[in-house]
């Protein structure tokens, strides 16, 4: 079944490829082009979302204000002088005073079903409404930014407010204060969505939380990106940029459940949904449970340059309790590097990553992820040879699990027999049409040795300055129900998406 799809899906690629040249110039990956972005940019991901480099400061944080110019000698008091002359300027002028709040956001209507019968889930995948409300204020020296979401959702079981899942009638998406107290350092605290590393939708040194969720049934790419509450301290030179994140609490992804998404169920030995939804135990205490991220970057010789660290816990469960039934979240370290520069036209990049199982460094505990090595290399390109506007970026991503064979001794019955390395190839292609108004994407995962793979179409047309509508699809092919992407096979589902901005 897997190669049947795969067949099938190789036209819908050709027809892509060979998209007629209507559209104007492309649009250059980032670093090579138009808007610059921040130094330390991760390539590819979604600005929904996006997302903190070398930051530039906001409006009244950074640099004096300019100081009037001063007439040469002491000034005569009121009357002393020659009267002023009237002004010459007939034109109105507007006393009206600037608005205390900058108010931003948009309505967004979307609506997605299943493309085949899931016995664990409903049949619609997506049913909801979103009021996003942005404001931001300067109060020098601090600036203010708040950003949430109102939500009508016809699938939630509950309208209950939890902001750690985002489940509820509001999804607070910011709420933070930032400042420069230094002129080389920035801080911000409160809720923020945090990211960096170079992956396009492949995360190695990005421990921040994603929505997994969200993801895979069709909200907009902005929300695979979750909320943390954090302080976040940016300090830069000439030698270096330093950025330290502290969570006092832990933010854990907000992962598949089987709430809305069906999963493969080691216990059961079967795939699961709302029958068995996951109880995790996440650990909550306040600055026992904390999580700190740091990253050192520099730019040398035209080459992006990071190294990374984190000290915290595995993001998605990474463990299970046998006495309580409960995936748990084990301690976690990781230690990477990255670096990205421009190449043969384009933009290159590479990121690997030392996961650490603090819990289980020997390998032995069958409850418990082995530790495992992460790397990735990417490409990004425009080609015009081809056709007019049309991008194409493709990543090799690579995991080895180590103490492989302490793995396979101590497998339990149920549990997913696993290689020792995890290859997984990506592929996006991008196609801007009629006056760049049209745009078609796809971004394909395949994994070789899993014999699985995901693709995510998408096609979006901006109708004016105002609305837009997308249609997509989330597409899962496996010849195995306990692989990573195979399990969610039962969940491919088609959406459609319509947006008014204000």
């Amino acid at each position: 079944m897997m190669r049947a799809a795969v067949r099938s899906i190789v036209p819908a690629a050709a027809l892509l490829l060979a998209s007629p040249l209507l559209a104007q110039e492309p649009e250059l990956p980032a670093g090579l082009g138009g808007e610059e972005p921040s130094a330390q940019q991760p390539s590819g991901q979604q600005p929904s979302g996006q997302e903190p480099g070398e930051p530039s400061l906001p409006s009244g944080l950074g640099g004096d204000e300019p100081k009037p110019q001063q007439p040469d000698g002491p000034q005569l008091p009121t009357g002393l002088g020659d009267a002023p002359e009237p002004p010459t300027d007939t034109e109105d002028v507007d006393d009206t005073p600037p608005l205390p709040w900058r108010i931003t956001g948009f309505f967004d209507v979307r609506a997605g079903v299943r493309t085949q019968r899931d016995a664990y889930e409903r049949d619609a995948s997506l049913g909801e409404a979103r009021l996003r409300l942005e404001a931001e204020r300067n109060f020098e020296p601090f600036f203010v930014r708040l950003r949430a979401d109102l939500i009508g959702d016809a699938l939630a079981r509950s309208q209950t407010v939890d902001l750690e899942t985002g489940d509820g009638f509001v999804d607070l998406r910011e709420a933070s204060v930032a400042t420069s107290p230094l002129p080389w350092m920035d801080v911000k605290v409160g809720r923020q969505v945090l990211t960096w590393g170079t992956g396009d939708l492949l995360f190695i040194n990005d421990l921040f939380p994603k929505d997994w969720v969200a993801f895979f049934v069709g909200r907009d790419t902005e929300y695979l990106k979750a909320p943390s509450d954090a302080l976040r301290v940016g300090m830069f030179s000439d030698l270096g940029n330093l950025e330290v994140v502290y969570t006092p609490r832990f933010d854990s992804d907000r992962f598949v459940s089987g709430e809305r998404v069906s999963y493969y169920n080691p216990l059961l030995m079967r795939t699961a949904g709302r029958d068995a939804r996951q109880n995790p135990d996440v650990p909550d205490d306040w600055f026992d449970d904390s999580e700190t991220s740091l990253r050192l970057s520099q730019n040398v010789a035209g080459f992006e340059l990071a190294a990374y660290g984190y000290f915290g816990r595995w993001k998605s469960p990474g463990g299970f309790d046998p006495m309580t039934l409960q995936v748990t979240f084990p301690r976690l370290n990781v230690y990477g590097a990255s670096a990205r520069t421009q190449l043969a036209g384009g933009v290159a990049n590479v990121e690997l990553g030392y996961y650490d199982s603090r819990s289980d460094r020997g390998g032995d505990d069958p409850t418990i992820e082995n530790s495992q090595v992460r790397a990735l290399v990417g490409f990004e390109r425009d080609l015009p040879e081809v056709a007019d506007a049309f991008t194409v970026g493709a990543q090799y991503y690579v995991e080895h699990i180590l103490q492989h064979d302490d793995f396979l001794r101590t497998l339990q019955p149920g549990q997913q027999r696993r290689d020792e390395l995890r290859h997984v190839v990506t592929l996006r292609v991008t196609k801007l049409l009629w006056q760049q108004r049209l745009r078609l994407s796809l971004f394909g995962y395949v994994s070789p040795n899993d014999h699985d793979a995901y693709l995510r179409p998408n096609a979006s047309y901006t109708i004016d300055d105002v609305w837009s509508l997308s249609v997509g699809g989330n597409v899962f092919l496996g010849e195995d129900n306990d692989t990573f992407f195979g399990q969610f096979e039962d969940n491919s589902n088609v959406y459609v998406a319509l947006r008014a901005s204000f």
